[in-house]
């Protein structure tokens, strides 16, 4: 008995000791403060370098924005996103990914429901000169009728004060204007130019003109830090309102790393219960304000939120 409870003991001390040589003691150092998950403040969550709020809206934004039927369809040309679906009075449409379009289904209610108002069916008329064949309804929780287009629910965005608002577009990195067909309003977003890079791997490098190489993921997304996260005990600081800026980069392989550094690269299995990749044993971001391969808006955000060098450093922090 005692040799093998002596053995289990070896087992554990060899687990921790390779962790924490992976993630040595002395990594707290980059960062001034560190919560654990579920325990930052609502002050700290509501504006504490987190760069504005989780792209919700408040009631006041959801009234502006309320459940009024669609009428007439249009199709406003958008230079940046190309064609997109409005309602008669020029208000963007929007799908969510985390919907279904077979069976269509609806994900957004409760909180969601109130920033993303969904678009009532019945008083409908298809776009000219598109397919009338892709309206449709879903009923949801409640009970309501939703519209439908080639199977993906339609919704409002609260902050969308006037006609030709896409604020909206990319929030989460789940929302995204529809264009007439239902696919995403983003330049050829669901066709060759706008899918995931064939060549780019899980993390690589990207050479930005401004920042140098940064790190970027499969879609080209860049990659962050934050500040106020610790690599040992690694912890995050990035939670609830805040998560809903700054997703998660999920778990990957090793072997899917190309000219990222691989030493602490582990999984942080955060208390909300979600996974979470880190490098040097820093968690790492994504920004939702940034909706294409390329931009760089998180960057400085805050004074906290920063690009991330192959060797895992933050990109154009201050010293």
């Amino acid at each position: 008995m005692n040799t093998w409870r002596n053995a289990s003991l070896a087992v554990t001390a060899v687990t921790l000791l390779t962790l924490t040589t992976a993630c040595g003691q002395d990594k707290g150092t980059e960062s001034s403060t560190g919560q654990n998950v579920g325990n930052a403040s609502p002050a700290a969550q509501a504006g504490d370098g987190y760069g504005a709020d989780s792209g919700y809206g408040s009631a006041a934004e959801s009234d502006q924005a309320s459940a009024k039927q669609a009428g007439q369809l249009a199709v406003w040309d958008s230079k940046k996103l190309g064609k997109v679906l409005t309602d008669s009075e020029g208000f963007t449409l929007y799908r969510f990914d985390k919907d279904t379009a077979g069976p269509p289904k609806s994900n957004c209610d409760g909180e969601c429901a109130k920033a993303w108002p969904p678009v009532p069916a019945g008083n409908v008329t298809a776009a000219a000169g598109t397919d009338a064949a892709l309206i449709g309804k879903v009923t949801r929780a409640d009970g309501t009728q939703q519209l439908t287009l080639a199977g993906w629910p339609m919704y409002r965005f609260a902050k969308d004060a006037e006609p030709g608002d896409a604020q909206g577009q990319g929030v989460g990195g789940t929302w995204f204007a529809a264009a007439p067909d239902g696919k995403k309003a983003a330049l050829n977003a669901d066709g060759p130019s706008g899918a995931e890079p064939a060549d780019l791997a899980g993390l690589s490098v990207r050479r930005d003109p401004k920042l140098g190489d940064i790190v970027v993921d499969k879609r080209g997304m860049t990659v962050y830090r934050f500040k106020k996260d610790v690599a040992w005990p690694m912890k995050s600081a990035c939670t609830g309102a805040c998560l809903s800026k700054w997703p998660v980069v999920a778990p990957l392989a090793k072997n899917d790393v190309k000219g990222v550094t691989t030493k602490g690269f582990v999984t942080f299995d955060r208390p909300d219960g979600l996974k979470q990749q880190a490098i040097d044993c820093w968690p790492i971001y994504t920004f939702s304000g940034d909706t294409k391969p390329g931009d760089t808006n998180g960057q400085g955000v805050g004074g906290t939120w920063y690009a991330v060098s192959p060797e895992a450093k933050l990109v154009g922090a201050p010293k």
